[in-house]
C-alpha cells in the first residue's frame, strides 16, 4: 500500500487533475491520495490558500469578503467546467465557504484555521468527485471522520498519538480514500492548521498510521537537488538521502518538503519518494532510514536559511558557574522563545533565534534579564544572520572537510560568524550575514560539487 500526497501545482488547474488521476490509475497500490489546495498556475497567479487568508482578514475587518470570496469559488468553478463535472460539485463547494466564514468570529485564529481548511478540503472533494467521473471507486474522507486529532494550536497543530490508532481503519477501507491535508480537529471539535505547508506533515501521519510500505510525495520538481535551483543553474539531483540528511536540508531552507513531515515516517520507518507530477516517470529522491555509502561522497547537500539573530554573553568563569546555561534558556523559555543552536567558548556563549518571534520589545526584556539576573560582563544581540549548512552522512568519515569549506567561503569574502557541529556529523553549520548567504552557497557547491553553471 502506498500513500500518495499531489501538492498545490499538482492540483492547479484540471490539466494538472487529470495528471494526478493518470498517476493514480498507473498503480494499484496508491490506495491513500492526499491533497492540498489549488497552487498557482502561472508564477503570477494566487495559490488559493492566500486567496482564503485575505477573504478571512477582509470578513473579520468589514464583516464582507465578496471579492475574494468569488475569485476562490471561479477557481473551484473553472476546474469543475474543465473535468466535466456537474455544477452540483460547484454549488457544494460554494456553500461550504459561505458556511465557514459564517461561524464564529469571536477567536481570530480559530476563524481563520476554518476558513483557510477550506482550500484542502474542498479540494479533496473536487478529486474524489473527478476520479469517481471516470470511473474509479473513491470518496472523500473527512479528518473528523477518520479521527486526525491534533493539538489545539491554531496555525501550529501538532498531531496526538491517538490518531494513529484511528487512522489506521483506512487501511482496510475499500477503494482510494481521498483525504484532506493541511488540517484537523482538535479533542473539543475545533478546526486546526498544521504550519504552512502541512498537506506533507498530513500525508506522513497516515503513512505512518496505516504501516504504508511507500510514502510517495508528488511536486513540481523531479528530485531534491544538492542546492537550491534558484541559486545554483542545473545543480546536481539527489538520487537518495536519508532522514538525518533531509531534515538538516529542509530545517536549512529546503522547501520541497516540510521539514516536520519527516518525524512520523521515520518513527514508523515508512521509505518517502519525492517524485514530479510532471514526469513522474522520473526516479525522483528516495529518503530512506539506511546510512547512504561514504563511497557517494562526504556531502549530499548544501543550503541556506535567513532570518535568524543571536544573543551573544560573556561572562568570566561562566564554566565555573553551576546552573548557568539553565537560568540563561529559562529565561528563554519563559519569554515564549524556543532556540536554534548554542554555540559556546570558556566564558561565552551564543543562543541562535528566529528573529520573527524575537521583535524588539523582547529583545529588550531578555537583555535586561540576563543582565541582572546573571550579572554577565556583556550581553549583545547580532540580527541579519543566515545559517549555512554543509550535510552529509558521509562527513564523519572525511578528513580535512571543514578545511575545505572554510577555505571555500575565505575564497569568496564570505566572513564566519560561528561555526557549529554536533557530534552525530551529519552537518556543518555556519554563520554568516543574510547578504552573504547567496554567495556562500554557491562557493561551497563549486568545493564539493564542481563549477556552478
Amino acid at each position: 500500500m502506498k500513500v500518495a500526497k499531489f501538492g498545490g501545482t499538482s492540483l492547479a488547474s484540471a490539466a494538472q487533475i487529470r495528471k494526478v488521476c493518470d498517476i493514480i490509475r498507473s498503480d494499484p497500490e496508491r490506495r491513500l491520495i492526499v491533497v492540498s489546495a489549488p497552487g498557482k498556475r502561472d508564477k503570477h497567479d494566487i495559490k488559493i490558500t492566500d486567496l482564503l487568508i485575505a477573504c478571512a482578514d477582509e470578513f473579520l475587518a468589514i464583516g464582507s469578503a465578496e471579492k475574494p470570496l468569488a475569485a476562490v469559488i471561479e477557481r473551484y468553478a473553472e476546474i469543475a467546467r474543465d473535468l466535466g463535472l456537474s455544477a452540483e460539485i460547484t454549488e457544494r463547494i460554494a456553500a461550504d465557504f459561505r458556511a465557514r466564514l459564517a461561524t464564529d468570529r469571536s477567536h481570530r485564529g480559530h476563524f481563520l484555521d476554518t476558513v483557510k481548511a477550506g482550500g484542502e478540503d474542498n479540494s479533496a472533494k473536487l478529486v474524489a468527485e473527478y476520479l469517481c467521473h471516470v470511473g474509479l471507486e473513491a470518496r472523500y474522507t473527512s479528518p473528523r471522520e477518520a479521527g486526525l486529532v491534533v493539538s489545539p494550536e491554531h496555525g501550529n497543530a501538532r498531531v496526538l498519538p491517538e490518531s494513529y490508532e484511528n487512522l489506521r481503519r483506512l487501511r482496510g477501507a475499500p477503494g482510494l480514500t481521498v483525504f484532506p491535508g493541511f488540517f484537523g480537529y482538535s479533542p473539543q471539535g475545533a478546526v486546526v492548521t498544521f504550519p504552512r505547508g502541512g498537506s506533507d506533515i498530513t500525508g506522513s501521519i497516515l503513512a505512518a498510521a496505516v504501516q504504508a510500505d511507500l510514502y510517495e510525495n508528488f511536486t513540481d520538481v523531479e528530485s531534491v537537488f544538492v542546492a537550491n535551483p534558484d541559486i545554483i543553474t542545473l545543480p546536481q539531483p539527489i538520487v537518495e538521502l536519508t532522514y538525518r540528511e533531509m531534515r538538516e536540508l529542509s530545517y536549512a531552507g529546503f522547501s520541497v518538503f516540510h521539514e516536520e513531515a519527516l518525524a512520523p515516517v521515520f518513527h514508523a520507518g515508512v521509505p518517502v519518494c519525492i517524485k514530479s507530477t510532471n514526469n513522474p516517470r522520473a526516479p525522483g529522491t528516495t529518503i530512506t532510514l539506511r546510512r547512504r555509502a561514504a563511497a557517494a561522497g562526504p556531502v549530499t547537500g548544501i543550503a541556506a536559511a535567513a532570518g535568524f539573530c543571536s544573543i551573544n554573553v560573556s561572562k568570566y568563569l561562566m564554566n565555573r558557574e553551576v546552573g548557568f546555561g539553565r537560568r540563561l534558556f529559562q529565561i528563554l523559555e519563559e519569554e515564549g522563545l524556543s532556540y536554534e543552536h548554542t554555540p559556546s567558548g570558556i566564558d561565552n556563549i551564543s543562543v541562535i533565534l528566529g528573529e520573527r518571534r524575537f521583535d524588539a520589545a523582547a529583545e529588550a526584556r531578555v537583555v535586561e534579564r540576563i543582565r541582572s539576573e546573571l550579572a554577565v560582563d556583556e550581553v549583545s544581540v547580532e540580527r541579519g544572520l543566515a545559517l549555512v549548512m554543509v550535510v552529509g552522512e558521509g562527513m564523519r568519515h572525511a578528513v580535512g572537510l571543514a578545511a575545505r569549506a572554510t577555505a571555500a567561503l575565505a575564497r569568496a569574502g564570505v566572513n564566519i560568524e560561528m561555526i557549529n557541529q554536533g557530534a552525530s556529523e551529519v552537518s556543518m553549520m555556519f554563520g554568516a550575514k543574510s547578504s552573504d548567504a547567496t554567495r556562500a552557497v554557491r562557493a561551497l557547491y563549486e568545493e564539493f560539487f564542481g563549477k556552478a553553471t
